[in-house]
């Protein structure tokens, strides 16, 4: 086992900075630590310096009153652009940065976390870096005086528990839900995209309970009244938590880190997460046939799973291929690769750093390749990452798997030069 203090390094650097222009060593910090949060933000994003004012009394009453005060640091890692900004903006935080030339740090931990909205707080193990609470926010908002730290996740059936509602104004207990897939639908009416994926859901949830699948819908609403979440909830045929039980809607909403809606979260028997994409499941496959839909180790670039190419490094493997089938060998060559990558970092529990696509010949290739500015040969192997606005190309005459494999190991281990997108 390496040490906390080390372990820090490698995710932080060996300095950072606070308020005053110190440098603070983070070897240093590893001693009595156990948990991290990382401040995703910027100086000039009014909900950053809104929730900065209530971190800091958040901060400052946990390193006063709680017995566990010496075990939390938080770090704050910015997109500022403009360094007298930043600087003024930390000098109202009474915990580090990490140092504004820092760049290349800065985004490692934007992908590695998956952050896509600030302000972010995201509590991760110190000696590991796993996330131990995706949500910090609603950890500041919902637990003031920090008595439930380190706010670590807890069963599903924890939870959810209590009771749940029928819209025919009946009511079923938690408790039935045992031993049935979950979907936790997180939607809202003001929504448009939420609304029609309800749509289709309805149809979704009919087909699989027509196949004598053990499957319950929980919808866990973010719509602004008791009103419209009626409104509704009359179009579904499934369960929800009760409007009013609006400390149970937050704790969901923090288990699973939601960012954003319309997010569906497939849940096996037991309550372990399957897959986090329902959406993009649901809507790629109307017939239900993946159901429940575990996670495949290569996509096909669609319109409905183009989304997910946000999420993080994507390895793209660009084809020369019009008609359906035309991918399968492109696909059987990065299968094993992927599969590989994937039960490596499922064995660590942790989540994959590299989603794998094919892409044929159709107008979703196109705009990618045109977004992207990559050359119009094929095939060509290329790793995107948006949100870092890099990228990597590897234009070779034969793609084998060993060029594959080694282009993604050398991604991992940063040996690639990025191009601009």
């Amino acid at each position: 086992l390496t040490s906390p203090g080390l372990f820090l390094v490698s995710l932080l650097g060996e300095r950072l900075v606070n308020g005053e222009k110190a440098e603070v060593d983070v070897q240093s910090l590893g001693g009595r630590l156990s948990l991290l949060g990382l401040f995703f933000g910027c100086s000039l994003n009014a909900p950053c310096k809104q929730f900065n004012g209530s971190l800091c009394e958040f901060y400052s009453r946990f390193k006063k009153a709680s017995e566990h005060k010496d075990k939390l640091e938080i770090v704050f890692i910015s997109s500022d652009q403009d360094q007298k900004h930043w600087q003024d903006f930390l000098q109202e935080m009474p915990w580090p940065a990490l140092p504004f030339k820092d760049r290349h740090k800065k985004m490692k931990l934007w992908n590695k976390y998956k952050v896509t909205s600030i302000p972010s707080l995201v509590f991760v193990d110190a000696a590991t870096g796993k996330i131990v609470c995706r949500n910090g926010l609603l950890v500041v908002r919902d637990d003031p005086k920090g008595l439930e730290f380190p706010w670590g996740p807890k069963p599903f059936a924890e939870v959810v528990a209590g009771p749940l509602l029928r819209n025919n104004r009946q009511t079923a207990d938690s408790g039935s839900l045992e031993g049935h897939y979950v979907g936790v639908y997180f939607s809202a009416h003001w929504c448009p995209p939420c609304r029609s994926l309800t749509r289709v859901l309805v149809e979704s949830y009919r087909t699989v309970k027509e196949s004598g699948q053990k499957f319950e819908i929980v919808f866990v609403s973010a719509d602004r009244s008791e009103e419209s979440f009626k409104q509704y909830f009359s179009e579904m045929p499934w369960l929800a938590v009760p409007y009013s039980d609006e400390a149970r809607r937050s704790r969901l909403n923090r288990l699973y880190g939601i960012q954003g809606i319309p997010t569906l979260i497939l849940l096996d028997a037991e309550g372990h997460v399957i897959t986090r994409q329902g959406r993009v499941e649901v809507l790629n496959d109307p017939e239900c046939r993946l159901f429940p839909w575990h996670p495949r180790p290569v996509l096909e670039l669609s319109e409905s799973n183009a989304v997910q190419l946000h999420e993080g490094p994507c390895l793209v493997l660009f084809v020369d291929a019009e008609e359906e089938g035309e991918l399968e060998p492109a696909k059987e060559l990065i299968q094993p690769i992927a599969e590989k990558l994937m039960a490596k970092y499922k064995a660590k529990e942790e989540e994959t750093p590299l989603l794998f696509f094919v892409a044929g010949e159709d107008d979703m290739s196109d705009s990618l390749r045109d977004y992207t500015n990559l050359p119009e040969a094929a095939p060509l192997l290329t790793i995107l990452d948006m949100s870092a606005r890099a990228k990597y190309v590897r234009d070779v005459e034969e793609i084998t798997p060993a060029v594959v494999e080694q282009f993604v190991g050398d991604f991992l281990a940063e040996k690639l030069k990025p191009e601009p997108i």
